[in-house]
């Protein structure tokens, strides 16, 4: 938030440095992170002089160009060619000199040098006011009446405001400072506190008075609760021109750019009072009514910045008596009910509108406008009347404007000012020190905060309606010592602490793990649990109804809490490679969250994710891709080093794997990994495969902590493991051939894993390669291999007719 100094003096006299008043700003929580000198002018026209125009002849080589020989104040006059239809001997104007910078509309420099224009050399150049940044005016040179002699700075002959301005790191529930009045009403009791007692001068509305009742716009209000007042005046025959200078300088320090009187006018008063206003074409509300309400959902409507928005049926709206849609109330204005150079009758509001039905407004069409700003946060109910007043006496003044009606004030409910009471004890106790009793009410006096009692253990206080952040005795003792000072607050040079110490076995476990996963160069990621909603749409594994919703999103992209870490992790990974970082391997804990009927559940998973090559490119090693098979090794070693020997092989029943299988011990899921959908990567602009392994650390960390060490006798007779390389169609999956395996040959198949899979350009199209494995043991006998070729061979024969399958 930026405050300028010249600004808060017409609040308080001060005569302080600007950076000694940046320290005290600083000290009473309004953080200065930084201040800018401003000036009305850029440059300040250094370098521009006053010249006196001594001759000026016919350029002999051009015929809209002139010669002329400027005196400008010492030596002989100089040579300047200029263009102007204009320019005449006698004449006193503005020279920029050799070597001046002058500054464009954009803030961008140029510099004035010494050259031929047309053959005759140029020493400087005559201005126009637009060239100098006085005015819009370029058909001619400015031509200067004025008692200065030749030589005289322009500096000292146009008046230059010079100003600093504040960078202020507002925190959210500073409601009160949103304003230069805010600021200077808060700085006036830091001030108090260092000795300086000021007078804190409020803007006047004493002059305010209804020329005429001639125009009158009824206002209705649907909902009180999103609207608790509302207010509004009409003013008739102004006239839409450009600002008092003093006015637009004022805005121009603050990064706003002038339009107008009346646009101006409301954004001077929002930002010296912190009350946000809007000024309707009085012409274009019909019926002579406004009514504040909702409309139905996709309503469309148009706004100042000509694009054309759906509304939601939560957005307050300001309509007219023909519920015609013309400003979204608290964030931004209508296009056609805006205020133009033909508007001479307008309709000025000043409302108080529910700071959450704004905030997801606002959100929701992603608008952030100052008015937005502010009644996001809370603003004081109490005076939308007052600033209308000092708003309607501003467009009376500087635009000629007669006040046609009586203010409408809609406030059903009058918001009292808050009572606490503040015990002395509980002063001390949380600022660790005493403050004297006449100090702190010192201090609260300062604050606007009243007394309305006071014992012997405490004061009971009424507080302002306007700090809505100050509603119990702790945020009441903050405000003490943030004035008090918090340097004042003395601390004992001797730190006493204890050392705690973590004997967590998950912790144990985690970092055990981490650090194998670091050794096999995985990084670590750390993704935002919040997510968009609509990543449950790529797995049907996923359900809508489960999703955990955030009651105020900060975004639609953060709306929900995530259901799984793939998609976090894919947005790392899509982040990466389009940075050229296109070989990974992450890894998170973390967790997922999600509704059910029985309430909320969270679920601790380990994700891993491998794409791109295994290692760096070296002139040693050659570069080997992260396959299937290398991200199964990864597994299976993580799965060892936590004691998990006995794993069994089992089809993947996720959808967002092509090819993938799942890791269990007895009926207990450990792990689904395997190849990402590339129809899944696709919504991440992922063209590489991607491998993603979820391990389900609930039951990892719960199989670990019952682990049992039980001794069995080693088989007497050995298993024996065959291979078979199949080529089938892309649509077979691995659970199909694992089922009909065992279904093929029950007694004597122990296992089958998935090791391989190859889908490439020297296999036939719509055809994928698998690689799998078959284990096999009777626990009576050593098979043979007359038995084992029968066994293989009646795998092989049911996989070519159930499947089409083709060995390879």
């Amino acid at each position: 938030m930026k405050i300028s100094y010249n600004w808060l003096q017409q609040f308080l006299q001060l005569d302080w440095a600007p950076e000694k008043t940046g320290e005290l700003l600083t000290d009473l929580g309004l953080e200065v992170e930084g201040i800018e000198t401003k000036e009305s002018i850029k440059g300040s026209l250094e370098g521009v002089v006053i010249g006196e125009v001594v001759t000026c002849e016919k350029h002999p080589n051009a015929d809209k160009l002139k010669i002329t020989t400027v005196y400008l104040g010492e030596g002989e006059p100089v040579q300047i060619v200029c263009g102007a239809p204009n320019v005449a001997a006698g004449q006193k104007v503005p020279v920029a000199t050799v070597g001046t910078t002058l500054y464009d509309e954009k803030g961008e420099g140029f510099k004035i040098k010494k050259g031929k224009i047309r053959g005759e050399v140029s020493f400087g150049m005559i201005c126009a006011e637009d060239e100098l940044g006085l005015g819009k005016g370029h058909d001619g040179i400015m031509v200067l009446d004025t008692p200065f002699e030749p030589g005289t700075p322009a500096s000292k002959v146009f008046k230059i405001e010079k100003d600093f301005v504040f960078e202020i790191g507002l925190t959210p529930n500073r409601a009160d400072a949103m304003s230069h009045y805010g600021v200077a009403r808060d700085l006036r009791a830091g001030l108090i506190q260092q000795g300086v007692n000021l007078e804190l001068i409020s803007p006047s509305v004493s002059d305010f008075h209804v020329d005429e009742r001639r125009l009158k716009i009824d206002v209705e209000v649907e909902n009180k609760e999103l609207t608790p007042r509302y207010s509004g005046i009409t003013i008739t025959d102004v006239e839409v021109k450009d600002s008092p200078e003093w006015i637009q300088n004022k805005l121009k320090a603050i990064g706003l750019t002038p339009k107008n009187n009346i646009v101006d006018i409301t954004n001077y008063v929002l930002h010296e009072l912190g009350q946000p206003l809007h000024a309707f074409d009085a012409s274009k509300i019909r019926g002579n009514k406004v009514i504040v309400k909702t409309l139905d959902e996709g309503t469309k409507f148009t706004t100042l910045d000509e694009v054309e928005r759906e509304l939601s049926a939560e957005d307050i709206m300001i309509c007219d008596g023909e519920n015609n849609p013309l400003c979204i109330a608290g964030v931004f204005g209508g296009l056609k009910s805006g205020v133009t150079e033909g508007t001479h009758t307008i309709f000025l509001e000043s409302a108080y509108f529910n700071p959450v039905a704004v905030r997801k407004t606002a959100k929701r069409h992603a608008l952030n406008t100052d008015a937005s700003f502010r009644f996001e946060r809370g603003i004081d109910i109490n005076q939308t009347k007052y600033a209308l007043k000092r708003a309607a006496l501003l467009i009376q003044e500087h635009a000629g404007g007669k006040l046609s009606s009586d203010i409408m004030d809609f406030y059903p409910e009058k918001v009292e000012d808050f009572q606490v009471f503040l015990s002395f004890e509980s002063v001390y106790r949380l600022i660790g020190q005493e403050i004297p009793r006449e100090t702190i009410k010192n201090i609260l006096a300062s604050l606007e905060i009243k007394i309305n009692s006071v014992t012997e253990g405490g004061l009971g206080l009424v507080i302002p309606s306007y700090r809505v952040d100050v509603q119990r005795e702790a945020d009441i003792i903050e405000e003490i010592l943030r004035v008090y000072g918090y340097n004042n607050i003395e601390f004992s040079h001797k730190l006493n602490t204890s050392i705690s110490f973590d004997n967590d076995a998950h912790v144990k476990i985690e970092n055990t793990i981490a650090n194998q996963l670091v050794a096999l160069g995985f990084n670590e990621t750390m993704a935002n649990s919040l997510t968009k909603a609509e990543y449950v749409n790529l797995s049907e594994n996923l359900k809508e109804d489960n999703n955990v919703e955030m009651l105020n999103p900060l975004s639609n992209d953060l709306r929900v809490m995530r259901q799984s870490l793939l998609f976090s992790g894919l947005e790392s990974i899509a982040y990466n490679i389009n940075r050229r970082n296109s070989s990974l391997k992450f890894y998170e804990f973390g967790k997922t969250y999600h509704k059910y009927d029985k309430g909320y559940q969270e679920d601790r998973h380990l994700s891993l994710f491998v794409t791109g090559n295994r290692s760096k490119e070296s002139w040693k090693i050659a570069s080997q891709y992260s396959d299937f098979f290398y991200a199964k090794g990864v597994i299976t070693s993580l799965l060892a080093r936590l004691g998990f020997n006995k794993i069994k092989t089992s089809p993947v029943k996720s959808d967002v794997f092509s090819e993938g299988i799942t890791l269990g011990l007895g009926k207990t899921k450990l792990v689904d990994f395997g190849v990402v959908k590339r129809s899944v990567l696709k919504e991440f602009g992922i063209k590489q495969e991607v491998i993603f392994a979820d391990f389900n650390w609930d039951n990892i960390l719960k199989l670990k902590g019952n682990k049992k060490i039980k001794v069995t006798d080693l088989p007497k007779f050995p298993e024996v493991k065959r291979d078979l390389a199949l080529l089938l169609d892309t649509k077979v999956e691995f659970k199909e051939l694992y089922n009909t395996a065992f279904q093929s040959e029950k007694n004597l198949l122990k296992q089958v894993d998935l090791f391989d899979v190859y889908e490439g350009d020297k296999l036939p199209e719509g055809k994928k390669s698998y690689a799998l494995s078959f284990v096999l043991q009777d626990e009576n006998k050593t098979l043979n291999d007359k038995q084992i070729d029968k066994i293989m061979q009646k795998l092989q024969q049911t996989f070519e007719k159930n499947f089409d399958a083709v060995l390879r």
